[in-house]
């Protein structure tokens, strides 16, 4: 397991704490919905780090191509219907462009700047010109409204129980899932930006953010800066 990563709870935990078995209950939720009303019908979408396939089968679903990139070999084996391709964000380099390439579940947040900047250096590589990047953000609130809980519809509950500062503007987040028959933790580094500093970010990486897509800012669309 990775320094100041750990996951508790039934079957493989991957080294950033995700358990495969949770993530395959998780609910998508609104984001497909998000994604398909900001990017052309029928696009190509690289989606890094797509995990178990959570949004991947969605967009499969609703007509787009979609190429799956995680670093878990075990997350993947769960997605169907996609090309997948086993590796680290950062690391990638597949020498392709993509209509869409999508950064969602805070990953643009990891507690390492230069992961982070891999992240963002790998999303404007294989984005097609005219093509768009979609990156979702924490919310304003996410590390100060601790303690809280959500009820998902199909019956889950999902709880951000702390956000304790370990140093460098870094926070240890503690979240638990409680599910009828199983539970499991998941402990991991985040890094609260600013919407400056997220921009700073992809100013960085060659990006620009053109556009918020949702009122509380947590889904943006970026493009390569002129």
């Amino acid at each position: 397991m990775r320094d100041g990563y750990e996951g508790t709870g039934p079957g493989a935990i991957t080294p950033d704490g995700c358990a495969v078995e949770l993530y395959s209950r998780l609910s998508v939720g609104g984001e497909p919905d998000i994604i398909e009303a900001a990017v052309p019908a029928g696009a190509h979408i690289l989606e890094l780090g797509s995990g178990v396939g959570r949004m991947t089968h969605p967009l499969l679903a609703r007509g787009f191509t979609v190429t799956a990139v995680d670093e878990s070999a075990q997350m993947l084996e769960r997605v169907h219907g996609a090309r997948t391709i086993h590796s680290t964000i950062e690391e990638l380099d597949l020498g392709e462009k993509f209509d869409v390439v999508m950064l969602a579940s805070f990953l643009v947040h990891t507690g390492e700047p230069e992961v982070r900047r891999g992240m963002l250096r790998t999303c404007a590589a294989h984005v097609a010109d005219g093509g768009c990047v979609l990156i979702q953000r924490e919310g304003a609130d996410y590390h100060s409204n601790v303690p809280r809980e959500r009820v998902d519809p199909s019956g889950y509950t999902v709880r951000i129980v702390s956000a304790r500062p370990v140093g460098d503007g870094v926070n240890s987040v503690h979240v638990e899932y409680e599910f009828p028959d199983a539970a499991w933790t998941q402990t991991f580094l985040a890094r609260p930006l600013t919407r400056e500093q997220f921009e700073e970010a992809l100013a960085e990486a060659g990006l620009t953010a053109t556009e918020y897509l949702t009122e509380d800012g947590v889904w943006v669309r970026a493009v390569p800066a002129a």
